[in-house]
């Protein structure tokens, strides 16, 4: 059976992180929404039998399996919880909630509606997360005690017309809730609990929060140190993960971004060629290259269709979301001490 899904928003998430990739996962884009004329246009061209809707009611009233909120961040919680009213799992665009009390109210709605709710934490298939976590599981750096992750990028002007760097942190705008979600789902992921043990969150550019730092402390033991910034002139590599027996070296982002951009898919849910990002052992003057996984978004909405189906977990629990969430408010509040 054809699963069908109604994405709501349809801009650079929706377009493009998720509607090519729940196709690649076998599912039917059964509707829309945008009040936007553009991308009304737009998913029409992409998917010419799909329906356009105005209201989440609309989209609801579609015979859905799914509900994706891809919207803006303000419209996630009054989205979610439509949707988990009405009966229908959701997943929602990172962040799941603003803050830990708006996850925690999506995920308050979940339980007592009996109807499941998730996040888009993508990252987690990205090529370098899965080399990571293949190297972990190898053991191949030793006993591992430090991560440092970074999504650093040089945009010396802003743009006061994105709703993501200029809208104020308690409207969903920043780049806490933009790409911390990334780094603090993968640093909880590879190496489990971790506290705060140091944040800046801060604007450069005059508009949202544009530079971001939170050091974590591990209960593993190992200490993360995280970075997402659009002002870095000279970016770090993406991933340096150090062990007594060297450092795993991913210096570049993960492909499967701009190939979607560009109109690429991981058509069957298989990227051709494969998404591998080169990752590097680095032993002092000694580099040895160290086979990488293909990275696949794909694979979240796969382990979604086997999870409504009832034959799996979902990928990204709501335990998950308010671990991620409480980090990120944590991280603000020591940023302003």
């Amino acid at each position: 059976m054809t699963l069908r899904v109604g994405i709501s928003g349809y801009g650079l998430a929706g377009r493009y992180f998720h509607a090519p990739v729940l196709k690649a996962a076998g599912f039917e884009i059964a509707g829309v929404l945008t009040r936007n004329a553009e991308r009304r246009a737009h998913a029409l061209a992409d998917f010419p039998e799909t329906t356009v809707v105005s209201s989440i009611q609309e989209l609801l009233g579609l015979d859905l399996d799914l509900l994706v909120v891809a919207s803006a961040n303000i419209a996630h919680a009054e989205e979610a919880i439509a949707g988990l009213r009405a009966g229908v799992p959701v997943v929602v665009d990172k962040p799941m909630g603003r803050n830990l009390e708006e996850t925690e109210e999506i995920v308050a709605v979940s339980a007592e509606t009996g109807v499941v709710v998730s996040t888009y934490f993508n990252r987690l298939f990205d090529s370098d997360a899965l080399t990571v976590k293949k190297a972990l599981a190898e053991g191949v750096l030793g006993n591992v005690f430090r991560l440092d992750s970074r999504f650093e990028r040089f945009r010396p002007t802003s743009n006061p017309n994105s709703w993501r760097e200029a809208s104020s942190a308690s409207d969903g705008g920043g780049n806490l809730l933009d790409l911390g979600p990334h780094l603090v789902s993968l640093a909880l992921d590879w190496f489990g609990p971790a506290e705060v043990t140091y944040a800046s969150v801060r604007s450069i550019r005059g508009l949202a929060d544009d530079d971001i730092v939170i050091n974590l402390k591990h209960e593993s033991g190992v200490d993360s140190y995280l970075s997402a910034s659009a002002i870095i002139g000279a970016d770090g590599p993406r991933i340096r993960l150090s062990g007594t027996n060297g450092s795993l070296v991913i210096k570049n982002l993960d492909s499967q971004e701009p190939r979607l951009r560009s109109g690429e898919y991981p058509a069957g849910g298989v990227w051709t060629p494969p998404a591998i990002t080169p990752a590097f052992i680095y032993q002092g003057d000694k580099v040895s290259e160290y086979p990488a996984e293909s990275g696949n978004y794909s694979l979240f909405y796969l382990h979604v269709a086997d999870a409504i189906a009832g034959n799996g977990a979902w990928p990204v629990t709501a335990e998950n979301a308010l671990a991620v969430a409480k980090i990120l408010d944590d991280a603000r509040v020591f940023s302003i001490r």
